[in-house]
């Protein structure tokens, strides 16, 4: 009785079935037709691509003799017109076809609508164009993202942003699902890096010209002009119409945009004008698909199909087809494995009275878990490269392009790889070399190791007969820190370079995935392409030159001072002299005498103060106040005079057109450094020399006989390069050339490694343990070490003059002090003679009493009575003379007035 009700039971539901048109088996050969949907938004800068894309491959497959043999996929395309209601309902509807996977949507926004659909009927929903990363959660356990996550994206635009030093950015985005999660990515990823988005700029899908006019005029407000662009590829060009129209396409602002605009730009074959005037200048990421054979086929095929509107596709198209072929290949690989496509009824799914939604019609895939385990362990190589999921059900070897708009065209100026960082070599070589090496904590793999095959300097690294086949400082080094970790490191050296010259550094950092051990520079550039450990020699450029012997200067004595500074000194000695003798003729008799012998004692005195050997005492105040003001000056000019002659005479032994960087630079000479350094590029471009000025050297004798012959002779004025290297030069050669300046850098060696590589971390330990326990000087010692040559590292700079500049603060304060002092002595004596001096004597006695009304005589003298010579005379008398005046005139004055008195009125 139990059989023969499940048999009836059977029965019905093979007839229901057939009613709906949808027919079930049991048995995996039976399987003639498999339904698969579409969905996505057909009239769009993405679907106008995708649909021919899809068409073609579901054709190739259904053609295919090694795939699905016996069963054919049928394409049910549901047109989602960019809108999440209508998507939902094309949803259902593709459900009532017992479609058993689909594919689509390319709208983030659709994708997180849809997804709780096909959860509900275990659908597999592989969606070659959602690239919001939060579909990778776990709440869409159905949803399988077929191209890349924004979260890598904007990981790129980060490393991007940052290798320009640039700190803040502004965020114009499309506010749904798709731009705000993006945008969302983008800030984590920059706060990682310690930048930030300042500013966030949003605006609603189909904004008008005014909208977005009113947002940019707000943006550009802003301090920032970094902007980036995450928009719909179907409105996003409007942003660019606009801020044209601002002015805000000019140079002074940064557009970087995401994959949306090569998008727009690789669905035609021939750029639009008009659009690439739009965009000239901007920065865009595309996603990277590596160029094969398969690819090229595909795209002589893509000539070949009549019913499209594009005449070329962009990546979407690409990462379309290769979902149908995922699903293909996953579908294959299930029914081979004797599983049965079967679907049922979910009891909960039921119509509500009224309803024209027909839900009971809907049905669960009941093998759709399985099939969705076949997806993601399906691995293949399609038009994109390689197609595997990672353990976050993530395409692994996510790159990007970094595309950069100029002219008509779009011109590749760089790489990005989620392993690599920013790069500029292809990352299918970066994947290849990656893989070997990156296990070796676990299965032992050796660690591969590139060691630069030097010409020159070969004590530093260079190739070796033992059984590492290297030698030399680096490798001691590294194995020293090596053997320090705590877990093996099997390794394996390999060479980088020919050895007939030196390899180029930055393409070892660039181009080799394999870590790099030796001489290797730590730089800006290369610490945004890789990992250094802690340096374990510190390095900088220094600037070596050919010197010649001075010929002796009979007049060396002369250079102390400029001719200016001689004249002024010898006016003052004279000046001083000729002062203090004025304030002292009067009192001291050793400034009196014959008019010859005063002469004579102003120069003696005057010259006698340079050694202070003056033998005349000074005995007036203002005379000892000048005196001893002038002294100081004597002292602080003969202390720099000594010391400026020593210096001429002992240190300026040696000559040279060139003494430090800044004269390198001014100069036009030539310029050697070490070929494959990154001294090159250094003077290039951060310096602004000429190229045609810098000479590649390979080693230390081509140093020296560049240096021999100069300039002038086809050789160099300076060589250019790190000191460890320079030091080895200046053993080689017995110390016959001299470093002139400082080192104008400051920078060491490391060992490079591949991005957050760990190994990395634990060789900087690793470093800093043998600096403590004194290893790394011991190794330094065996390799570097060399005779010194600090007594004759003599600095070759100019010894400059000295000038009035610098004493003229001395010579001013002594001057004021001079003329100050000659002013009180002059007015004291003017009072003096006007106040103290008689008429002349005889005349005196014999002058006539005047009447007692007049006001008696007391040897006053108006200053119309004043005689240049009488006021000479009367400076020449000497003090004890005045005095002894003063009291007669004061014994005269006394009398006359007791005389008046005493007379009859």
């Amino acid at each position: 009785m139990v059989i023969f009700l499940v048999f009836g039971m059977w029965v019905m539901v093979v007839v229901v079935k057939g009613k709906t048109g949808n027919t079930t088996s049991s048995s995996s050969r039976m399987h003639s037709v498999v339904n698969v949907g579409a969905l996505f938004t057909v009239n769009s800068v993405i679907g106008r691509s995708v649909k021919p894309a899809i068409a073609a491959a579901i054709d190739d497959v259904n053609s295919s003799p090694t795939i699905l043999v016996g069963t054919r996929l049928n394409l049910i395309l549901h047109d989602t017109n960019c809108s999440g209601f209508l998507g939902t309902i094309g949803a259902l509807q593709l459900m009532e076809n017992d479609v058993v996977a689909a594919i689509g949507p390319q709208s983030s926004g659709i994708a997180h609508v849809i997804s709780h659909v096909v959860n509900e009927l275990h659908v597999p929903l592989l969606s070659f164009g959602a690239t919001d990363p939060t579909l990778s959660a776990l709440e869409y356990p159905y949803f399988i993202r077929t191209t890349q996550n924004d979260y890598q994206q904007m990981s790129a635009i980060t490393d991007f942003v940052l290798h320009f030093d640039w700190k803040e950015v502004i965020a114009i985005f499309v506010d749904d699902d798709y731009g705000r999660n993006g945008i969302s990515a983008l800030s984590d990823a920059l706060s990682k890096k310690h930048a930030k988005i300042s500013y966030k700029a949003s605006f609603t899908s189909g904004a008008s010209e005014r909208e977005i006019t009113e947002l940019l005029i707000g943006v550009n407000l802003r301090e920032s002009r970094v902007y980036v662009v995450h928009v719909n590829p179907d409105s996003g060009l409007e942003i660019f119409a606009v801020a044209k129209k601002l002015g805000m396409m000019t140079s002074g602002y940064v557009w970087i945009t995401t994959d949306w605009l090569p998008a727009v730009l690789d669905s035609s074959e021939l750029p639009d004008l008009d659009t690439m005037n739009l965009i000239q200048g901007v920065v865009s990421l595309r996603q990277h698909t590596s160029s094969s054979d398969i690819k090229k086929s595909f795209e002589k095929k893509w000539k070949n199909i009549k019913d499209k509107e594009t005449s070329s596709f962009n990546s979407y198209a690409l990462y379309a087809y290769d979902s149908v072929w995922l699903l293909a290949h996953a579908l294959d690989k299930f029914l081979k494995s004797g599983n049965s496509i079967t679907f049922s009824y979910d009891p909960k799914l039921r119509d509500t009275n009224g309803s024209e939604l027909r839900l009971s019609e809907l049905r669960i895939f009941n093998e759709g878990e399985k099939l969705l385990e076949t997806i993601l362990t399906t691995t293949f190589v399609g038009l994109t490269g390689e197609v595997k999921f990672n353990e976050d059900k993530n395409l692994i070897h996510p790159a990007y392009d970094i595309v950069n708009i100029v002219g008509t065209g779009v011109r590749i100026i760089g790489y990005w790889s989620n392993h690599s960082g920013l790069s500029v070599a292809v990352p299918e070589s970066l994947d290849d070399q990656t893989a070997a090496g990156m296990g070796f904590p676990n299965n032992g793999t050796p660690l591969r190791v590139a060691v630069p095959y030097r010409y020159s300097y070969k004590e530093v690294v260079t190739k070796d007969k033992s059984p590492e086949g290297v030698r030399g400082y680096c490798i001691d080094v590294f194995e020293a820190a090596v053997n320090l970790l705590p877990y093996p490191v099997p390794r394996k050296y390999f060479l980088y370079g020919d050895g007939r010259r030196n390899p180029s550094y930055t393409n070892l950092v660039n181009s080799v995935a394999q870590k790099p051990v030796g001489d290797v520079t730590i730089t800006t550039n290369r610490t945004r392409i890789v990992d250094f450990t802690q340096p374990y020699m510190e390095s900088g450029l220094v600037i070596v030159v050919a010197v010649k012997e001075a010929k002796p200067q009979p007049w060396a004595f002369l250079k102390p001072f400029t001719i200016e500074m001689w004249l002024v000194t010898c006016g003052f000695f004279l000046f001083v002299g000729c002062v203090v003798w004025t304030l002292e003729h009067r009192l001291n008799h050793e400034f009196r005498g014959p008019p010859r012998q005063q002469i004579i004692t102003i120069f003696w005195f005057s010259f006698s103060t340079m050694f202070f050997s003056h033998r005349e005492n000074t005995v007036s105040t203002m005379g000892r106040f000048v005196l001893i003001l002038w002294l100081f000056v004597v002292l602080i000019i003969n202390s720099s005079y000594t010391a400026s002659l020593t210096s001429i005479l002992t240190v300026q032994q040696l000559t040279s057109r060139i003494e430090g960087i800044d004269s390198l630079i001014s100069s036009n000479d030539p310029i050697g450094v070490q070929d494959g350094t990154f001294a090159y590029n250094y003077l290039v471009r951060d310096l602004n020399i000429l190229e045609s000025r810098i000479k590649p050297l390979r080693d230390e004798v081509e140093y020296v006989n560049a240096l021999r012959l100069g300039p002038k002779a086809g050789g160099v004025a300076a060589i250019v390069d790190e000191l460890p290297y320079i030091e080895l030069f200046m053993r080689y050669t017995k110390c016959e050339f001299r470093i002139v300046g400082e080192e104008f850098t400051k920078s060491g060696w490391g060992f490079a490694f591949q991005r957050d590589s760990p190994l990395a971390v634990d060789l900087s330990t690793a470093i800093l343990q043998l600096s403590e326990n004194g290893d790394l000087q011991r190794i330094h010692d065996k390799w570097l070490s060399l005779a010194s040559c600090s007594s004759q590292t003599t600095q070759v700079e100019e010894t400059s003059s000295l000038s009035l500049n610098n004493f003229w603060g001395l010579f001013l304060i002594c001057g004021v002090a001079c003329f100050i002092s000659l002013g009180i002595f002059f007015c004291r004596i003017l009072c003096q003679y006007l106040r103290f001096i008689p008429h002349d004597e005889e005349a005196h006695d014999h002058e006539i009493v005047e009447p007692a009304s007049q006001t008696p005589r007391t040897g006053r003298r108006s200053l119309r009575g004043i005689s240049f010579k009488d006021l000479v005379d009367f400076y020449d008398r000497k003090e004890a003379e005045i005095k002894e005046m003063v009291r007669r005139n004061k014994r005269h004055a006394s009398r006359d007035s007791d005389e008046h008195n005493s007379s009859p009125s």
